[in-house]
């Protein structure tokens, strides 16, 4: 079966190309929450392809939630946009409960259908397994090349992970950028391919693709997966001091981070390598002081798997 592909170059930017990245993600469907997340019951596993960078986001995003707390905050609201299969939404649920929140709203935003579908289950999941009733949640369809629906300053923190910027028109990129801000009362964060990452087809293991061509001049990714569908769709890869610049504008403090420069590169296979060097404590701690000397080196950043901005909003900003 041929996957519909659309045109790289439309006259409708953002609705047109925004398209060929829920195609691509709708074709990957509950296969895309085992590849990227692993089991939805164990959030807090990171036994996903993305394991050290989601143990470094989460690292943060927990420390925001304590700080909140340690506040005496006890009603937080989240925005997820781009929210994939709804994990992060979950952890953050699952997070703001335990540090002691009452009410906690979780608004998801996705592209995707099957996204959509899929997010809406993973988090009645997570609420069930932790028996956490007292959350509002609600996941909806939407391109975020369009104004977000909310008030200025909505959402206590704001989540834009991984390919989502990297599946939006660059054009769009600003509005986009101002539109996360705009809603977001505390903290954002953002992460983006970069532009010396390993190679990615996003939406699986790199071992299902027969071929693919990332074409860095039209911003566009070409796949031949190996059971014979193809998929095309919007890839723009990042570089550190262009996410700074979109967001420095736009927020009171930013600060960027490499996530992933060395674990992906170093890491043991299970099907390869002897059992003798895989789990070594002393090497991981060594990956470890290797990823925190040289994540924010101008020379490294631009060549881990992603790019993480951390930005926190100024007292009174956009009231």
């Amino acid at each position: 079966m041929k996957l519909q592909k659309i045109p790289r170059h439309s006259a409708d930017v953002g609705g047109r190309l925004s398209a060929g990245a829920a195609t691509a993600y709708d074709a990957a469907g509950a296969d895309y929450l085992s590849y990227a997340d692993g089991d939805p019951t164990r959030p807090f596993e990171f036994e996903g392809c993305l394991g050290f960078a989601d143990r470094e986001i989460w690292r943060r995003i927990d420390a925001r939630l304590a700080q909140l707390a340690a506040a005496g905050q006890r009603h937080i609201r989240i925005l997820d946009a781009g929210c994939g299969p709804g994990t992060w939404l979950g952890r953050i649920v699952l997070g703001a409960h335990t540090h002691g929140f009452t009410t906690i709203e979780a608004h998801g935003l996705d592209i995707s259908p099957a996204m959509v579908a899929l997010a809406r289950t993973t988090l009645h999941l997570a609420c069930s397994v932790h028996d956490i009733t007292g959350a509002r949640l609600d996941v909806s369809l939407a391109d975020l090349n369009q104004r977000l629906p909310f008030p200025d300053r909505h959402f206590d923190i704001g989540l834009c992970l991984y390919g989502v910027l990297n599946h939006l028109p660059r054009a769009s990129h600003a509005a986009v950028a101002s539109e996360l801000a705009r809603v977001t009362g505390d903290a954002l964060f953002v992460t983006v391919r970069a532009v010396g990452s390993l190679p990615t087809i996003y939406v699986d293991r790199l071992d299902r693709a027969r071929s693919y061509r990332q074409d860095n001049d039209a911003d566009w990714l070409d796949v031949d997966l190996a059971d014979g569908r193809h998929l095309g769709f919007p890839s723009h890869l990042f570089r550190a001091d262009e996410l700074r610049g979109l967001f420095r504008p736009l927020l009171g403090t930013v600060a960027t981070i490499g996530l992933d420069v060395f674990h992906g590169r170093f890491a043991t296979d299970p099907n390869w390598n002897p059992r003798a060097i895989r789990g070594q404590d002393s090497f991981d701690e060594s990956l470890d002081r290797l990823e925190r000397e040289y994540g924010s080196d101008p020379n490294f950043i631009d060549r881990a798997a992603h790019i993480l901005l951390v930005g926190e909003q100024s007292p009174g900003a956009h009231s």
